[in-house]
């Protein structure tokens, strides 16, 4: 298991790409531990350490976890990776509404500049949004509501200093952007994706401190069920129709190609974490704006009453069927949106290839919509499942949904996100075994 990355460290340009990823990784949980002017550290920390005695669940636990802890902490980087996500998923969902983004993701490389281009305008816009909101509910003493001190995060309530404070929020999100560009121009993995692994695996250790002083059983049974489940997410995610594909031989000048059998990969989770990062943002927006537009005499109208009934508390079971029921809406639509039938079957005809059994066209786009849509059933079934699983053992631990580095949704991004590495570092080694054996 250690032997690809002994060999990485042995390989002088894969040991700086590692060594690269280690060193922004190490930046970016500084930033996340560096607090944004204005903001009472010692009353941020009393806060998170009074509402970690505490068994409420929080909404924005999900968010949090994203960030690797410092969305609560209102650091420099508290809304980290998320504005550049959103943004990212928003313009690929708008390749198939916007002819002009369809236009540009055929155009190939010049093409993607220009939509990475307007990626980065939107998260510039989204990191204000967010950025304002979380200050906004910080000034009126909301993000931490559990907390007796949650009034004196911010000391000076003066318009500039929330301007100020937004700034530095946003310029941090837009530092994180860079960070993950870098990851994945000049390192190994995706940059997105290391920056949200390294925020998860950053709260491991302590959130795994407080289940074990809640309880020697009780940690003993959270770490079996985190190992029964980091089980079942390897399994599934290593998990693929393959769909056998056969080339024609033909002829180009004097030499014969083609006449090879290969498969086509489907993969039983095609969506990959996607849909739950979109059905846990929408499930935060409606408490989100409850707390922005609620009274200050705590009167409330009929549907600021159903959200903070039904939409506020994870472990609601109204709130567990909405949140289960978008991530299998979102898996569908994602799957649609970024694997086109007829697309895959108009390639492989004009390359001469054809599914055993299944006529070229028409017929073979048909064919993949088929299997796709019998694979996307059970994925979704089990990206939800995975999902809500913290949401159902909320009592497990002191801090409910706190715990979340031990529940199903991180695991699934941590098991995604290594594999993937993983993946990279041995197709690097594999080339450069190649590029030596045919010197």
């Amino acid at each position: 298991m250690l032997s690809p990355l002994v060999a990485a460290f042995r390989t002088p340009d894969l040991r700086k790409k590692i060594l690269f990823v280690v060193g922004i990784l190490i930046l970016y949980r500084l930033g996340a531990t560096l607090p944004s002017p204005g903001v009472d550290y010692r009353a941020v920390n009393a806060c998170l350490d009074e509402v970690s005695k505490g068994s409420s669940a929080d909404i924005y636990s999900l968010i949090n976890m994203f960030s690797g802890g410092a969305l609560l902490q209102l650091s420099v980087f508290a809304i980290g990776i998320m504005p550049y996500i959103t943004a990212s998923i928003i313009v690929q969902l708008l390749t198939v509404v916007i002819p002009r983004f369809e236009q540009l993701r055929k155009e190939g490389q010049s093409g993607q500049a220009k939509m990475t281009q307007y990626t980065r305008y939107l998260t510039v816009g989204l990191a204000i949004l967010q950025s304002t909101g979380i200050v906004a509910l910080a000034a009126r003493g909301d993000l931490l509501r559990n907390c007796s001190r949650s009034n004196d995060i911010i000391h000076d309530k003066s318009i500039w200093s929330y301007i100020v404070i937004v700034a530095v929020m946003v310029a941090g999100a837009c530092v994180v952007m860079w960070f993950g560009e870098l990851i994945t121009e000049r390192g190994i993995g995706n940059g997105m994706s290391l920056l949200i692994f390294a925020g998860i695996a950053s709260r491991i250790p302590a959130e795994g401190k407080n289940i074990y002083d809640s309880g020697t059983l009780r940690f003993v049974l959270v770490c079996v069920a985190a190992l029964v489940i980091l089980a079942g997410v390897v399994f599934i995610e290593q998990g693929q129709r393959r769909i056998p594909v056969q080339y024609a031989k033909r002829m180009v000048g004097r030499k014969m190609y083609g006449g090879s059998s290969t498969y086509l990969p489907l993969k039983v989770n095609q969506a990959g974490v996607i849909p739950v990062i979109f059905a846990s943002s929408l499930l935060y927006l409606p408490q989100l704006i409850l707390q922005l537009t609620g009274s200050n005499d705590g009167e409330q109208s009929g549907w600021q009453k159903f959200i903070s009934n039904y939409l506020t508390d994870p472990g609601n079971w109204v709130y567990i069927l909405v949140y289960f029921a978008l991530i299998i809406f979102f898996t569908y639509f994602y799957v649609a949106v970024t694997f086109n039938p007829e697309e895959r079957a108009d390639d492989m005809r004009k390359y001469g290839g054809f599914i055993p059994g299944i006529r070229p066209g028409q017929p073979t786009a048909d064919y993949l919509g088929y299997v796709l849509s019998r694979i996307t059933l059970p994925g979704s079934f089990y990206l939800g499942i995975i999902a809500v699983l913290p949401n159902l053992f909320l009592e497990i631990g002191n801090s409910g949904v706190q715990n979340m580095p031990f529940g199903g949704t991180s695991v699934l991004i941590m098991v995604v996100v290594a594999l993937d590495s993983v993946k990279q570092v041995n197709s690097q080694l594999m080339q450069r075994k190649y590029e030596g054996f045919l010197k």
